[in-house]
């Protein structure tokens, strides 16, 4: 889990990340009501994970953010600036990695110089961020970024904000079509950004959250419903799950049920794992049936509480964790409009 390292940034004087104020935003669309009253304060330099269930409002708020979208009422600042009214003056603090990388019709090369001559960055800068996912920018500079593979466009994306040195980075599921070693680079390129920038992460995945931020902000029907530190929504809501595939045995079925696994399709079976559990049983389960076990993976999921009640969100911060509303589905899935 990251630090508040943030605060030595701010405190030094440098390119000073950027600040949000988002004040009693709402939005529909139609009879939806995907934004009801969201109202968050992000400091300069805080790396914020935006989640929700499906529909929840995450993109929605990413796209107010942006200034891609007006809400019906309240507002968005971005260090004092509306998107709406200063956009050249807010675009110019901000990178943007959507979840899903354009097909833009212009060659790799032509965005790379429209990037660097917006920015004032030399193509080095690019291409050295671009080597650390093992993407070679030389050999693919004449292709159109619309005829790259999904990864490779995205690692584009990704190493282009990434060498702008931005104030503030808004990532939407930006690590979904990379592989686990670019996940790994991803991580540690943002870590090593001189200027910690403002950060604010539309998520589904538990390695993102537990990598990258300090602060969940969670959403259900268009409104706020958690707000408080990362470290303590890992330890409150996420669960580790045991999947192991195994051979047809009637034996081996057995031991698995009485150890309270659950059998799924082809040969899959699942079980939560309590603290401490880990070792133990993996080691058992490997000891007992190696020759029956033909897979066996480990993922962190949200656990949630069916019997918890869901408690109002104030628009102040709270002091600690807000308990979780109940969901149905992922609780980190992806939004709505």
């Amino acid at each position: 889990m990251r630090t508040r390292a943030w605060v030595s940034t701010i405190r030094s004087g440098r390119n000073v990340a950027v600040e949000i104020e988002i004040d009693r935003v709402a939005r529909r669309f139609g009879p939806l009501r995907a934004l009801d009253g969201v109202s968050a304060t992000i400091r300069s330099g805080e790396h914020v994970a935006l989640i929700g269930p499906n529909g929840a409002g995450k993109s929605t708020l990413l796209r107010v953010v942006l200034g891609l979208l007006r809400p019906d009422t309240g507002s968005v600042r971005l260090d004092g600036r509306c998107p709406l009214r200063e956009r050249v003056a807010v675009m110019r603090q901000l990178a943007y990695v959507p979840q899903i990388a354009p097909q833009l019709a212009a060659s790799v090369d032509e965005v790379v110089a429209a990037i660097c001559a917006l920015r004032g960055l030399q193509p080095d800068a690019i291409a050295r961020t671009a080597r650390g996912f093992d993407l070679e920018l030389d050999p693919i500079a004449d292709r159109p970024v619309r005829a790259l593979s999904g990864g490779m466009r995205q690692k584009l994306l990704v190493s282009i904000a990434l060498a702008s040195r931005p104030r503030l980075l808004v990532l939407d599921e930006p690590t979904a079509s990379l592989d686990v070693a670019s996940r790994r680079a991803f991580f540690e390129q943002l870590e090593r950004l001189p200027d910690r920038p403002t950060v604010l992460l539309c998520s589904h995945r538990f390695e993102e959250i537990r990598h990258i931020v300090d602060r969940v902000l969670a959403l259900e029907g268009g409104r706020v419903v958690y707000d408080g530190d990362a470290a303590a929504y890992l330890r409150r809501y996420a669960q580790v799950v045991l999947e192991v595939r195994v051979r047809e045995d009637a034996e081996v079925c057995a031991w698995l049920r009485t150890h309270g696994f659950r059998p799924q399709a082809a040969g899959w079976w699942t079980r939560p794992l309590e603290a401490g559990e880990r070792v133990s049983l993996i080691a058992e389960l490997t000891q007992r049936h190696r020759d029956a076990l033909l897979d066996l993976t480990l993922h962190e999921v949200e656990s949630i509480d069916p019997a918890q009640a869901m408690q109002p969100h104030s628009d102040s911060r709270p002091s600690g964790p807000r308990q979780h509303p109940q969901a149905t589905g992922s609780l980190v899935g992806k939004d709505g409009p």
